[in-house]
């Protein structure tokens, strides 16, 4: 069973995100162990990228700073290979396509595959243009995960009986970021999805407190939640890991109450 696989089945995932060498790459490593301790399932780690289109301006300003700070793929490749010396969670790499494509794409899948990496998020691969990449990372056993949004209700039983991993559903239009209110039809998102898959399903962006985490939990199998996080990193620097650690543990109790 993969370890993406065993993390759902062991109940609501919380899924936290870090934009990697943000403040640092040593940082990153501190709060990847400091996260996992604080319960939680699965972490999503960004390469950062130049234009990141779906990311809002919280994380955006992470990835420029991580790239001013010398941060290129294959430090965040030799990041990793020290995370998995102490951290045993599912390891997700969130980046954009062509970060991909410059690196190699067979290259990058097989060092990620190599290290550790248990899953590949892109977010500006449509459903209709996973060809490019799905093949390769079937080869070498790592998830391609899919997204569906609030504008996909069509074409989402096509994604879902597809789909590896989990299924990353988008709870608002636009891009990343925290939102007092989650707006759209998520309920009408899931049950579509499981009409056609039994692949657990995790709703991102815009999660940002407790109680938001609590209310999507109850409809999905987890939660993603990236800019809050994110934001704490750019408030507190090399000095986050218990602020990130202390948030953590509050939003994974959220969702197993």
């Amino acid at each position: 069973m993969s370890r993406i696989k065993e993390a759902f089945g062991r109940g609501k995932a919380f899924i936290p995100f870090l934009t990697c060498g943000d403040p640092d790459l040593e940082t990153t490593l501190e709060l990847c162990k400091a996260i996992e301790d604080a319960g939680a399932d699965l972490i999503e780690l960004g390469i950062p990228f130049s234009d990141p289109i779906a990311e809002g301006p919280v994380i955006q300003k992470a990835s420029l700073r991580a790239l001013s700070g010398g941060v290129t793929t294959d430090k965040i490749f030799d990041l990793v290979d020290k995370v998995r010396k102490t951290v045993r969670l599912p390891l997700l790499f969130m980046t954009y396509a062509n970060v991909v494509f410059s690196y190699g794409t067979e290259r990058f899948v097989k060092t990620a595959t190599e290290i550790g990496i248990d899953g590949l998020i892109l977010p500006d691969v449509p459903f209709e243009e996973k060809g490019d990449f799905e093949p390769i990372c079937k080869m070498y056993g790592i998830d391609l995960i899919s997204f569906i949004a609030p504008t996909s209700l069509e074409r989402i039983s096509i994604i879902a009986q597809e789909a590896a991993g989990f299924i990353y559903c988008i709870s608002s239009l636009g891009v990343t970021g925290m939102r007092d209110k989650i707006n759209s039809d998520i309920d009408k998102m899931i049950g579509l999805v499981r009409k056609s898959t039994t692949v657990p399903t995790a709703i991102g962006f815009g999660v940002s407190t407790p109680e938001q985490a609590a209310k999507l939990a109850e409809k999905s199998d987890g939660v993603i939640v990236g800019s809050a996080i994110v934001k704490l990193i750019e408030q507190y620097g090399r000095d986050a890991v218990p602020y990130v650690f202390n948030y953590a543990k509050k939003m994974k109790l959220a969702i197993t109450k």
